[in-house]
């Protein structure tokens, strides 16, 4: 499934379309094509800001449009530079909640020359779903995102 996707992602991303149409497109294919990404949105540093501001997106709704570094997941990993898997939100104690039908979530930053400018995030209504595959399929969305930017 994943080795489709990356042809379709790099298809969407070479595109003449906006490159916020782009990634909205992305997120969609994700959310349609991966059964257990209910939420699936972009995130990306605001401005010289210690903070991170909301990018195209599927899914609810989310309030959580603006993000401090190192507030909830995705501010973690704006610090850490890290993928973060999170198996159970439930157990975490940094965790900001979007929707209680979330049981878990995976970030993994996107570098654009060797800086932190970003992350995808995923959540999920299934406990436990992310597997490495899922890890190194979101560091290869980020990668030709990183592209286009």
């Amino acid at each position: 499934m994943f080795t489709i996707l990356q042809k379709e992602v790099s298809s969407i991303l070479s595109s003449e379309n906006s490159i916020d149409s782009k990634l909205l497109a992305v997120c969609s294919l994700l959310k349609e094509n991966i059964p257990h990404y209910n939420w699936v949105g972009f995130y990306f540093k605001n401005g010289d800001k210690r903070e991170l501001k909301l990018g195209p997106y599927v899914g609810t709704p989310t309030d959580h449009d603006i993000i401090p570094f190192g507030k909830g997941i995705c501010g973690q990993v704006a610090e850490s530079n890290e993928n973060f898997v999170v198996p159970d939100v439930q157990a975490q104690d940094n965790y900001i909640a979007c929707s209680i039908s979330v049981k878990s979530e995976i970030v993994v930053p996107l570098f654009k020359d060797g800086e932190n400018i970003g992350q995808i995030d995923i959540d999920s209504d299934t406990p436990d779903p992310f597997t490495a595959e899922d890890e190194r399929f979101l560091e290869f969305v980020n990668r030709e995102v990183a592209k286009i930017l």
